[in-house]
């Protein structure tokens, strides 16, 4: 039997066909009642957004399982050229088939950017026009560590950590709980965005809720390689991307397990750093406290950038950061604490700066040591001398922060600490003439966004995420993280809102990544409560 579902997506399509060929209202209903007697739902009166999507996710949860399942089973790497596009492909059809008008959009040497038009059908929709925006790419896996294969969507009763064991798919209207995890690859980041938009389309067509603004859809394939093309689509299709607003589909709920809204990334940049010994490894016993470590060299230089208590000591490294504009300190009256919760998940009996506030923390740039890498550690230590030490840093940047001029200030205390810096390999010469070597080679970057939050739009989507979440929503200044939103402020100078979705324990970027299902469930409400017209 083919499902309501199914029949309303299939009615739909029909719809979007016809009306392009100019076939009217009545053909149409012909080709409905023969796909099973289902009456136009947009004749129906419609009920508010969130309790309809509710309702329907309750009613299709196995249905939509399994469709994302689908989408789970194509690998994503963006450096995987052939599958990134069949991922594109399968959320363009999948979108199509909803009435979107989806296309990809081309450029040299970039996975494809999912391209989609969904136009108001509400009385005085046309006025709004939304950008939705989310990757669909994933990071790399290595499948010795995950618990089944990361392509195949498996459901289990809960969290891995907390027990849990695998069970089949529900059926459609058959009772869920919603602790049960989803595990796959990008089952979270970012795949889950996709999936509530599509579910939230289904829940809004099937109630009859009309869609309440133009939607512009612009889902990437290479996020999590860097976005090194997503400049370059902002340039070549401007015309496509006229919007009011961008909703950045990315990232996951408070660490309190409440919905929130988060109106800021910190910017990023970064440095990778070699400092240098002899031109070889040296015997420890024969030449240790004669030739310098530069294991204890870059020891000593790292704690040279950070005092005991985290702060940075970096000269200028506080410089330049915004002030918090008063919306955001009120905003953060409202922000339940987490700090002592997440010292205890994470094992810590202290936090930087005399614990200071979480928040607190974020709406500041930090310094933080990627890895370290000297010699060998355990069995496969040796009784030498290393030549070189080597460390990879990150430099989370606040409102503010020039990504250039922090790379700048941190070569300049390097060299007070007595280096002469190089950017290739040392030469003998200069092995001779200097006592102190650090090859210094700066990473790109990209400067922190943080929306006013007191913007007319910022209004209408605080409370549309309201509708769906209740009063449970967070209002979050900023992220930890960081995003490339300075292109959509940059490029198309319009304002973002970072709107989250998936649990925050949810494994992103590691093995065994899951989803919550209770946050899919989030996700489709809330897809529904922005989307539709109320």
């Amino acid at each position: 039997m083919i499902s309501t579902r199914r029949i309303t997506m299939e009615a739909t399509r029909f719809r979007v066909t016809f009306e392009r060929m100019g076939i009217g209202v009545v053909a149409i209903a012909a080709t409905i009642i023969g796909l099973g007697g289902v009456v136009d739902a947009f004749s129906q009166t419609a009920p508010k957004a969130p309790d309809a999507a509710k309702s329907f996710f309750a009613a299709n949860v196995g249905s939509i399982l399994e469709e994302y399942a689908e989408l789970l089973a194509i690998p994503n790497r963006a450096s995987d050229d052939k599958n990134i596009r069949r991922n594109a492909e399968w959320i363009r059809d999948a979108l199509d088939r909803r009435g979107v008008r989806a296309e990809l959009l081309e450029v040299a040497g970039a996975p494809p950017i999912v391209y989609g038009v969904l136009e108001a059908t509400s009385p005085g929709g046309h006025d709004r026009t939304i950008g939705v925006y989310a990757h669909y790419d994933g990071q790399p896996v290595v499948l010795e560590k995950w618990k089944q294969s990361p392509w195949e969507a498996t459901l289990y009763t809960r969290a891995l950590e907390a027990g849990g064991q695998p069970r089949p798919f529900p059926k459609d209207g058959e009772p869920f709980d919603r602790e049960w995890r989803l595990y796959a690859r990008s089952v979270s980041d970012d795949k889950a965005s996709v999936m509530s938009f599509l579910a939230g389309i289904d829940a809004l067509r099937e109630a009859g809720i009309q869609i309440g603004s133009n939607l512009v859809f612009f889902l990437e394939g290479e996020e999590e390689a860097g976005s090194r093309h997503l400049g370059d689509f902002m340039d070549r299709y401007p015309e496509k991307l006229d919007v009011d607003v961008w909703l950045i589909f990315d990232g996951p709920t408070h660490q309190s397990g409440r919905p929130q809204l988060v109106f800021g990334v910190r910017g990023v940049t970064g440095l990778d750093i070699t400092v240098y010994g002899a031109n070889r490894y040296l015997h420890s016993g024969h030449y240790g406290n004669w030739a310098p470590n530069p294991a204890m060299m870059m020891s000593q230089l790292l704690a040279s950038m950070k005092d005991e208590t985290g702060r940075v000591t970096i000269e200028g490294f506080y410089d330049n950061v915004a002030p918090v504009e008063p919306a955001v300190v009120e905003a953060a009256k409202t922000i339940p604490p987490i700090d002592d919760q997440l010292r205890e998940t994470f094992g810590l009996a202290t936090t930087e700066a005399n614990n200071a506030p979480y928040l607190d923390r974020m709406m500041l740039p930090s310094l933080n040591v990627r890895g370290f890498e000297s010699g060998a550690v355990g069995a496969r230590a040796r009784n030498v001398i290393p030549p070189t030490a080597s460390v990879s840093i990150d430099i989370r940047l606040a409102k503010g922060n020039d990504p250039d001029r922090m790379k700048e200030i941190t070569e300049a205390h390097i060299v007070k600490q007595g280096y002469y810096i190089v950017r290739d390999e040392p030469t003998q010469a200069e092995r001779l003439a200097h006592e102190r070597i650090a090859r210094v080679n700066p990473r790109g970057g990209y400067r922190a966004v943080r929306t006013a939050m007191d913007l007319p739009v910022v209004g209408w989507i605080q409370e549309r995420a309201r509708a769906a979440a209740g009063d449970e929503l967070v209002l979050m200044p900023t992220m930890g993280g960081s995003l490339p939103l300075y292109l959509f402020e940059e490029k198309l100078g319009r304002p973002v809102v970072i709107v989250p979705v998936v649990n925050y324990d949810n494994n992103q970027h590691a093995p065994n990544e899951n989803l919550r299902l209770g946050n899919l469930e989030y996700g489709v409400v809330l897809v529904a409560s922005l989307f539709g017209a109320r």
